[in-house]
């Protein structure tokens, strides 16, 4: 079939009817393509970079020695006054312990009232060697 049956206009007969055209380059031939980066010098360089950064992580650890300098000098302080104080905690403890100590004997006094030949206040273990309670606690305690 051909353009003139199908569109019932005078057309083409062939591709080969066709005038002869070629494309081509404009005048002047095409612009230039860019294909290179051009990345801007914007900036402080690599060796300004690296002493900045030096300086400022040299001063960083700087001001850490300077607080763990006070922080050990605190815990100094602290510790001698806990040091000045314990003389006056271990008296208050050994007060507390004499008072429960008395209140434990009165009570075994009571209790053991009734059976012969009991000592209040006596080392049951015969060691005679006279240590204090480990947990610090006298009475009440069961295991």
């Amino acid at each position: 079939m051909t353009e003139t049956l199908i569109r019932s206009k005078k057309g083409l007969a062939s591709v080969k009817d066709l005038p002869v055209l070629q494309d081509g380059p404009p005048p002047g031939g095409f612009p230039a393509v860019r294909y290179a980066r051009k990345i801007p010098n914007t900036g402080p360089g690599g060796v300004a970079v690296f002493l900045v950064s030096s300086v400022v992580i040299g001063w960083g650890l700087y001001q850490v020695g300077q607080g763990n300098l006070h922080r050990r000098a605190l815990k100094a302080e602290k510790l001698a006054a806990r040091k000045a104080i314990l003389p006056f905690i271990q008296a208050e403890e050994d007060e507390r312990f004499v008072k429960e100590w008395r209140n434990k004997l009165e009570e075994e006094a009571r209790i053991m009232a009734n059976v012969p030949g009991w000592k209040v206040g006596e080392n049951v273990y015969n060691s005679g060697r006279w240590m204090p309670p480990a947990n610090g606690k006298l009475i009440g305690e069961h295991w």
